[in-house]
């Protein structure tokens, strides 16, 4: 739903937004952890006179250069320069603080699962402002950060309920059709398949996680919108979660008009898998910009949050929680 965010965002549409979303109300938070744990450290020891000394020398270096020591470390050659730079400094550093035991644990995650959600929404090809849109596909992928892989997926469509007939644009722009929808359970039984399968995980109770979204609207716009139309309270697991958005741009030093999800594939030199706007398709390519990552040394922690109903950031400096147990929200009174 790449386009459709661009175009939602900004709009006000049944949930609180602070002004300036991007820049004052939210500020990037967590993208780079392994950089605010530094902030802690004690900077005067040797070894980050050597990680210096290991950065000015990769910022010297040439594109084939980066490309040929990456292949001596046996580490992934693919991306444009400044990513491949970071992915070389990321290395350096993780091993030069583990032999000196600066740092504690420093390479471990701070989930044990990350489950990537892109929703699929009812949409106009020109929303009007007060357009309400409806959840119509629900897709989870859930990625573990020990084996740095996707190990299962959920998905189920939605059928929507106040405009229960789908546009020809949204058909065409999302590959979800009418026959699709008019057989799918509504939001609150989906919601409730959802928990359950998160429960059969064992995620919030034996294993830590969080979700993670390509922005913010997915859980600020349209899972907000979804609960009040469908009259159930916002979940509390959904409260926190990991934009994607804000990580890449924080880790890899770009700014926001280089993290749209075509964008963040072409800068790590892959490419998208499947139909663009399926929503488990584009799970599936976010759960990759994920893991890769995870692989060059971003520690991935939660940036959004939710709370009475307005969007606000999670300050780099809050303490790291996985999201609670999941559970049935209950109805609206």
């Amino acid at each position: 739903m790449d386009e459709l965010k661009e175009n939602i965002h900004g709009q006000d549409t049944n949930v609180k937004m602070s002004s300036g979303e991007d820049d004052k109300a939210i500020r990037p938070a967590g993208g780079d952890a392994s950089e605010a744990s530094q902030s802690n450290s004690d900077f005067s020891h040797p070894v980050y006179k050597e990680i210096a000394l290991a950065n000015g020398h990769i910022n010297r270096m040439t594109r084939d250069e980066l490309r040929t020591k990456l292949a001596e470390l046996k580490l992934d050659t693919r991306g444009v320069k400044d990513v491949m730079k970071k992915r070389l400094k990321s290395y350096y550093k993780k091993q030069k603080l583990t032999q000196s035991a600066a740092e504690e644990d420093a390479a471990d995650a701070y989930y044990d699962y990350i489950c990537v959600v892109d929703f699929e929404a009812t949409c106009e090809e020109d929303n009007p402002a007060d357009f309400l849109h409806e959840i119509i596909e629900f897709p989870v992928v859930l990625i573990s950060t020990h084996t740095l892989e996707i190990v299962e997926t959920f998905q189920e469509y939605v059928k929507p309920e106040l405009n229960p007939t789908l546009s020809d644009f949204c058909v065409k722009l999302t590959g979800i059709t009418q026959d699709m929808v008019d057989a799918a359970h509504t939001f609150p039984v989906v919601l409730q398949h959802v928990v359950a399968w998160l429960q059969e995980k064992e995620l919030g109770t034996k294993y830590k996680y969080a979700l993670l979204t390509d922005g913010a609207w997915d859980m600020s716009k349209f899972l907000n919108i979804q609960c009040r139309i469908s009259q159930i309270r916002y979940p509390l697991f959904a409260k926190k979660w990991i934009n994607i958005r804000k990580s890449y741009g924080n880790f890899y030093k770009v700014p926001r008009t280089q993290t749209k999800l075509s964008t963040m594939l072409d800068k790590l030199g892959l490419q998208y898998e499947g139909r663009p706007h399926s929503g488990l398709d584009d799970s599936r390519n976010i759960a990759r910009i994920a893991l890769r990552m995870l692989q060059d040394g971003c520690q991935l922690r939660a940036n959004e949050r939710m709370h009475g109903g307005q969007l606000l950031a999670v300050p780099s400096s809050a303490p790291v929680e996985g999201a609670p147990p999941p559970r049935w929200p209950g109805n609206r009174k």
